[in-house]
C-alpha cells in the first residue's frame, strides 16, 4: 500500500476549494458527473481510432445514493485510471500557492475547464472522505483504490474491481446530509446534467402501485443525450423545435418563432433562441436563457453573452469558447464574450429581416407580440437599431402596417408642415382619443397607434434617426394645428373680450386632481367643438418617459398641464360672448375704467421712483393704487363668475371637452348627465 502527501505547496488546499473556488457546494455533482462523461467520451474516441479494441459495453454514467452507508457514488465505464494516472492527475496538483494559481488563470479560464484533478476535488466540499476505485482500459492494468479524508494525506493500494471504469465514492459529511436524498440528487442532475451526451442514470423508474409509488427494475435516465441545439437545422422540424421548447419551459404557450445558432469560426457556438409572446410587459429577467459548455449547464445568468434586450428571449446557448471562472460558475470578462454577443445580435437581426422579407403577412401578424423586443433592442443597441430600421413596422389606428419608408411616402404630401418637417400624428388610446382621431382623419391625416410601454422613448429615437420628422400626439393641439401650414390664426378679440371670456370659462372649470388648465383662444373651424382640451407634447412626453426611466422623477411629480382652447369662431362661443357683453357691459365698464386709470397712475408713480428709493408718500400712493386695481379686478371676476353660474351652456361646453379627454368623473360627471337631460 502506498502512502503519501498530495503534491501541493500549500499546507491544505481543501479550505481554498471550499471557500474560494466554488460559490455553491452543489456544483460538486456537476463536476464529478462531467469527469465521468469525459472519461466515457475519451474511451469512445479511442475506440473510433482503433486504439481500444475491446467491447465498449454499457457506457452510461450511474449516480447511486446509499443513505444507510452515508455514501454517494458516481460510476462510469470509461477509460479508468492506473495507479500512475491517479498519482499524476489526482495526487499532483500544480499549485505554487492557491492565490497564485487563481491569479494565474483568471484571464485564461478556458485553460481551467477540464483541468485534471481540480473538478474532482470539489467532492471534498460535501464529504468527510472520498474514495476512488478504478480499473484502466489498458491491457493488464491493475485496479487501484485511493482514499483521502480531506487532509493532504492519502492512501493508494491495489483492489478487486472486475469492470473497467471509475467509481468515485463520497462519504457525505454531517453538514451535507441533503445529498443523501434521492430527490435532491435528481433535482441537481436535472439542473446540471439534463443534456449531457452520455446517459446519466440515477435510481429506478417508479410506478403507482397499491396506493403508492414503488421502484421498478428500469433505470431512470435523467438526461436527453442529443438535445435539439446539437443537431443541424436541416434535421429538425418545426414540431421538434416546439417540443424542445416545451421540454425547457413546460406549461408555457408555444413560441412565435426561433433562431438556431450554429457557428464554428472564429469561435464555436450553438444554441436555439425562442421568441415568446411578450405583449406589452417589459419583464427583463436574467434567467430566461441557459448557458451550457459542451452540454454541461453553467448558468442562467447570461449578462454579457447576450445584450440586455435579448433577456426577453428564451432558450439555450452552448459554447466551449465562453471564458468561465475556475469553478465554471460564472463568466469572466473577455473580448471573446463581446464577439459572441455581437454575433448573436447580428444573427437575431438577420433572422427577423428574413422573416419580414419571406412572409410579410406572417411577420405583421406577429408584430404586436415582438414589437416591444425590437423597440427595446433599438433603444439599447446601436448596431441592432441600424439593422432593425429595415424591418421596423408602424401600425395606424385602422390596423394597417407600414415600414418606416412606406409610411413616410404615405403621409409626406398631406402632413408636411410650414418648416418642411413631416409630422407623424399618433394616438396612445384609440378609444379615449377617438374624437381627436376622427378630427385628424377628417383633415385627411393618418394617425399612428403608439400605445406600447416603450413607445414614448421609441418616438424620440425615430425623431433622431429620421431627418425632418416630428411626432405629435393627436390630442396635443386642435386638428387644424397638428400640421401647421402657416402661423396660428390669432383670435380677433379685444383685450376686454379676452379678459371677459377667460374669467367666464375659468370660473366654470372643475378641480381635477393633479391637473392644471391654461385658457387660451383661437379662431378655428366654426364647425369644430366650442372648447378643446390639449396637452403640451413635450411636457406630456417627459412625464410618460419618467414612468419607465430612472432619474426622471422630477417630471413624474409635476401636475398634468392642459390647454383649454376656446374656439372663438364657434357659434356657441360667439353667442356666449355677445350675451355676456350685453348683460355685463354697463356693470363692467366703470370697473375697467378704474383699472385702466389706476394702472396709468401707478405707472407714473413708478416712473418717478425709477432706481431711487421711494419716499413714504410715494410708497403709500403705490400701495393705494395697487389695492384699488386689485379690488376692481376682483369685483369684475365676481360679477362674471356669478353670471357664468347662471349660464349652463358654458359649463356644458367645458364638460364636453373634459369628457372627451376622460377627465370628467364622479360628481362632475353626474351633474353633466343631469344638465344634459334638462337642456334637452
Amino acid at each position: 500500500m502506498q502512502k503519501g502527501h498530495i503534491g501541493v505547496t500549500t499546507e491544505n488546499i481543501f479550505p481554498v476549494i471550499k471557500k474560494f473556488l466554488y460559490s455553491d457546494n452543489e456544483i460538486f455533482l456537476r463536476e464529478l458527473v462531467s469527469n465521468a462523461i469525459d472519461a466515457t467520451s475519451k474511451l469512445r474516441t479511442l475506440s473510433s481510432f482503433g486504439d481500444f479494441k475491446g467491447e465498449l459495453g454499457d457506457m452510461k454514467v450511474e449516480v447511486k445514493v446509499d443513505k444507510e452507508a452515508g455514501t454517494l457514488t458516481v460510476s462510469d465505464h470509461g477509460i479508468g485510471m492506473t495507479a500512475d494516472d491517479i498519482d499524476k492527475y489526482i495526487n499532483q496538483i500544480a499549485f505554487s500557492g492557491a492565490e497564485e494559481f487563481v491569479n494565474k488563470y483568471k484571464d485564461t479560464a478556458t485553460s481551467i475547464i477540464g483541468h485534471f484533478g481540480l473538478g474532482f476535488y470539489s467532492a471534498f466540499m460535501v464529504s468527510s472522505k472520498v474514495e476512488i476505485r478504478s480499473l484502466s482500459y489498458k491491457e493488464g492494468a491493475e485496479a487501484v483504490h485511493w482514499t483521502c479524508d480531506g487532509s493532504p494525506e492519502f492512501t493508494m493500494e491495489p483492489c478487486d474491481k472486475a469492470t473497467r471504469g471509475t467509481d468515485i465514492i463520497l462519504h457525505i459529511d454531517d453538514e451535507n446530509k441533503e445529498y443523501l436524498e434521492q430527490a435532491r440528487i435528481d433535482t441537481l442532475l436535472k439542473k446540471y446534467c439534463r443534456f449531457l451526451p452520455v446517459p446519466v442514470v440515477s435510481g429506478k423508474e417508479q410506478e403507482w402501485k397499491d396506493g403508492k409509488y414503488v421502484d421498478t427494475d428500469r433505470d431512470k435516465v435523467i438526461n436527453s443525450t442529443e438535445p435539439a441545439w446539437t443537431k443541424k437545422p436541416s434535421e429538425l422540424t418545426d414540431d421538434d423545435y416546439r417540443n424542445f421548447y416545451r421540454e425547457l419551459y413546460p406549461g408555457q404557450e408555444d413560441p412565435l418563432f426561433w433562431i438556431h445558432l450554429n457557428v464554428d469560426y472564429p469561435f464555436n457556438l450553438t444554441g436555439i433562441l425562442y421568441f415568446p409572446k411578450i405583449k406589452s410587459n417589459l419583464d427583463i429577467r436574467k434567467d430566461r436563457i441557459q448557458l451550457y459548455c459542451n452540454q454541461v449547464f453553467v448558468t442562467d445568468s447570461v449578462e454579457g453573452v447576450v445584450p440586455e434586450f435579448m433577456m426577453l428571449l428564451q432558450g439555450v446557448i452552448d459554447s466551449p469558447d465562453i471564458p468561465l471562472n475556475v469553478s465554471r460558475s460564472y463568466l469572466q470578462s473577455d473580448s471573446a464574450v463581446k464577439k459572441i454577443s455581437g454575433y448573436i445580435t447580428k444573427k437575431v437581426a438577420s433572422r427577423l429581416e428574413d422573416l419580414y422579407k419571406n412572409n410579410r403577412q406572417d411577420f405583421e401578424s406577429k408584430w404586436d407580440d415582438i414589437k416591444i423586443f425590437i423597440e427595446y433592442g433599438m433603444l439599447t443597441d446601436e448596431k441592432f437599431c441600424d439593422s432593425a430600421l429595415k424591418f421596423t413596422l408602424l401600425k395606424d389606428t385602422e390596423g394597417k402596417y407600414f415600414t418606416l419608408e412606406e409610411y413616410r411616402t404615405l403621409v409626406e404630401s398631406a402632413q408636411t408642415d410650414k418648416d418642411g418637417n413631416v409630422v407623424y400624428i399618433y394616438a396612445t388610446d384609440p378609444v379615449g382619443q377617438y374624437s381627436y382621431i376622427r378630427a385628424a382623419n377628417d383633415k385627411g391625416y393618418n394617425v399612428l397607434l403608439m400605445d406600447g410601454q416603450l413607445d414614448g422613448h421609441f418616438i424620440s429615437l425615430l425623431e433622431s434617426k429620421i431627418e425632418k420628422t416630428r411626432f405629435v400626439r393627436v390630442d396635443s393641439d386642435s386638428a387644424s394645428n397638428l400640421v401647421p401650414k402657416e402661423d396660428k390664426k390669432a383670435s380677433d378679440l379685444t383685450p376686454d373680450q379676452i379678459s371677459l371670456l377667460t374669467t367666464l370659462f375659468k370660473s366654470r372649470l372643475p378641480k381635477v386632481d393633479k391637473a392644471e388648465f391654461l385658457v387660451s383662444f383661437e379662431s378655428l373651424d366654426p364647425a369644430a367643438d366650442p372648447v378643446l382640451i390639449t396637452q403640451n407634447e413635450y411636457m406630456r412626453r417627459m412625464k410618460d418617459m419618467a414612468a419607465t426611466q430612472p432619474g426622471m422623477s422630477f417630471y413624474a411629480e409635476l401636475p398634468d398641464n392642459y390647454n383649454l382652447i376656446v374656439n372663438t369662431s364657434q357659434p356657441v362661443v360667439v353667442k356666449v360672448l355677445e350675451e355676456a357683453e350685453n348683460t355685463l357691459g354697463n356693470k363692467l365698464e366703470p370697473l375697467r375704467n378704474t383699472v385702466n386709470s389706476d394702472n396709468e397712475k401707478l405707472a407714473a408713480v413708478r416712473a418717478e421712483i425709477k432706481d431711487n428709493k421711494p419716499t413714504p408718500d410715494q410708497e403709500a400712493e403705490e400701495k393705494k393704487l395697487m389695492k384699488s386695481v386689485e379690488n376692481a379686478r376682483k369685483e369684475q371676476e365676481k360679477l362674471i363668475s356669478e353670471y357664468a353660474g347662471g349660464k349652463p351652456v358654458v359649463k356644458q361646453a367645458i364638460d364636453l371637452a373634459l369628457l372627451a379627454n376622460g377627465l370628467l368623473r364622479g360628481r362632475e360627471l353626474s351633474e353633466f348627465i343631469h344638465r344634459s337631460v334638462s337642456l334637452l
